[in-house]
């Protein structure tokens, strides 16, 4: 323990807050909450007390200490699930990937909405649902309301003519002004309703919206919300009655050596309308009442509909605390149930067996992926006649268009599995402007292994022939790394060239050794092109961003930071453009119109 952190311990007040443990490289590495700080805090340096393996090496790290005090542990807890969100630290429970989950965005905040699929959630008036962890279905889900609802698929509101989609009545064309608003806003409603899992809402609505288009006469209106009615009674059929009424979250949780899986099954209006699993990393040492907790943190601070009553397979400690904080998210009351028999303790161990499930097959898929890679890893040394398999392979690639933007790749492999922390990526600085892949390998080779007090790989792979091989090689050498094998693995028939050795190594066409440098040689060269386009889509958006009144630096930098991709920027709407740190709203609409001057 350092001086800092046994001073700080000393004035830690008795009040409610939020702390945050930080390492040597001042990197937040757990944040918890406590009623009371000196108590919670101190306890995990007390050696008596029997601690598990994680908060021992996690005590073991400790450089630093930070704590915010709040007014109550309510706010302790809001301020905790917001700060695990920032910083993911390291050492906290934490759902996989969760960034990244897509939603379903309904633009209800437009005149006539549309319905997409969107992987970031801001505040601009839409509506959203999820998260969904499998992407796919999302997308049929998209597919199946679009051919439920004829919803708007273009973008601008201003044709000359209605499109093919109207033709073939997908599409009522608000573009032509062939809808009117009220109308098409209805359909939304249905839209939103069947989303959040309220089919017969909409069932009911549909029909009786019909009865009345027909008392007026309007047999076409009629007509189209009949064949609506029938569409969504059809998928109505396949849901399943699980519960007698209401809104309900089922969470199980199952825990294996595979790691740890909560399954979530969604009951809305009394029927099964989905499931999602979520994968947790870091709760190998924590009881399941912790690690459920923590997934209930994560899981509804950024949930977009939070039912009445969620089923629990534990009870938890907080469990009343988290009632307050979801039923003030909510506005409404939220309620947890532990439930020991009867339908409810059904649903939650089919959660519970389904979670278990999903775990099983990891494992499976995991013992199967790595007896396939050690099989692959060992046949390739035996064909490059390796003195023993080789663990770490590093490959490197080249990326650049007539030697503009070149750049170039490093990715590696151990166990024969792509090891993404590892990787680099280099902006050349010799060959700018002149294409030259044998100077450019030189340059970036010399750059990796110049520095020899990093870990050295057992096998280096180059992206080329024998050209690229040489001149990899005197760079390589001359940097005093002369034990590790140099390989070239040429693109047009995939032969292997050895130093020393003029005829090429041509591995079997189905064997895994193969396959293996051949993903090894694809993942190089798919970071690499992906790097080179970055910055050229970064050169060119500065370059189109120029010419936008009121953007300088400050702004150009802002946008790009905050949706990292021109074509972000070019379908942003005017509050997402707004919301930008720096923008105003007069900029924000030179933005917008400078890229939508064009459409008519």
């Amino acid at each position: 323990m350092t001086s800092e952190v046994e001073e700080k311990l000393t004035l830690l007040p008795d009040n409610p807050g939020v702390y945050l443990m930080k390492d040597s490289q001042d990197r937040i590495i757990y944040v918890g909450k406590a009623v009371n700080l000196k108590n919670r805090v101190r306890s995990y340096f007390q050696a008596s007390r029997n601690h598990s393996v994680k908060v021992l090496s996690m005590v073991a790290r400790i450089e630093d200490l930070e704590y915010i005090v709040t007014a109550s542990e309510m706010e302790a807890l809001i301020l905790e699930c917001n700060l695990i969100k920032k910083h993911r630290p390291k050492y906290n429970i934490s759902l996989k990937d969760d960034k990244s989950f897509p939603y379903i965005k309904v633009t209800v905040n437009e005149k006539f909405p549309m319905v997409a699929v969107t992987r970031r959630v801001v505040k601009d008036g839409a509506k959203y649902f999820g998260p969904y962890t499998n992407a796919g279905a999302v997308y049929e889900t998209i597919k199946l309301l679009k051919r439920l609802f004829p919803l708007r698929s273009c973008r601008s509101l201003e044709n000359a003519r209605p499109c093919l989609q109207h033709h073939i009545k997908r599409c009522l064309a608000p573009c032509t002004g062939e809808v009117e608003v009220n109308i098409y806003n209805e359909m939304i409603k249905a839209v939103c309703l069947f989303l959040e899992g309220r089919s017969d809402a909409v069932v009911k609505e549909l029909r009786r919206k019909m009865s009345e288009a027909a008392e007026k006469m309007e047999f076409e209106q009629a007509a189209r919300l009949r064949d609506q009615l029938m569409a969504v009674e059809a998928v109505i059929e396949k849901q399943n009655i699980v519960t007698g009424a209401g809104d309900q979250d089922v969470i199980g949780l199952a825990r294996s050596a595979a790691g740890s899986c909560v399954q979530v099954f969604f009951v809305r209006s009394g029927k099964m309308v989905g499931r999602d699993y979520y994968m947790i990393s870091g709760g190998e040492d924590e009881d399941e009442a912790e690690v459920v907790a923590a997934f209930i943190k994560q899981y509804y601070s950024r949930a977009t509909f939070i039912p009445r009553e969620i089923l629990l397979p534990v009870n938890l400690m907080e469990g009343d605390l988290l009632e307050k904080w979801l039923s003030e998210l909510k506005v409404g009351r939220v309620m947890f149930e532990f439930p020991r028999r009867g339908v409810k303790k059904d649903l939650v161990t089919m959660a519970v067996d389904n979670a278990a499930m999903v775990l099983r097959e990891a494992a499976v898929r995991l013992e199967t992926d790595v007896e396939r890679m050690d099989g692959a890893v060992r046949d390739l040394a035996e064909y490059l006649g390796l003195a023993k398999p080789p663990d770490r392979i590093e490959c490197f690639d080249i990326s650049h268009i007539q030697g503009a933007e070149t750049v170039a790749s490093m990715v590696v492999f151990e166990s024969g599995r792509p090891q993404k922390d590892s990787y680099r990526r280099y902006k050349l600085k010799t060959v700018e402007g002149k294409p030259d892949d044998f100077k450019s390998m030189q340059e970036v080779v010399s750059r990796r292994y110049r520095d020899k007090t990093g870990v050295l790989p057992d096998l280096i792979v180059i992206d080329g022939g024998k050209g690229q091989l040489s001149s990899a090689l005197a760079a390589i050498r001359g940097a005093g790394v002369n034990e590790v094998p140099v390989v070239g693995l040429a693109k047009e028939f995939e032969h292997i060239f050895r130093e020393g050795i003029s005829e090429p190594l041509i591995l079997p066409r189905n064997s895994q050794a193969l396959y293996l440098m051949q993903r090894i040689r694809d993942e190089a060269h798919r970071s690499a092109v992906g790097y080179h386009r970055k910055l050229r889509t970064r050169r060119n958006m500065l370059s189109v961003l120029d010419h936008v009144p009121g953007i300088g630096v400050k702004r150009r930098k802002a946008l790009w930071d905050y949706f990292g991709s021109l074509a972000k920027i070019k379908a942003a709407q005017m509050d997402e453009l707004a919301a930008v740190p720096g923008m105003n709203k007069n900029v924000a609409e030179a933005v917008y119109e400078f890229f939508r001057g064009g459409e008519k």
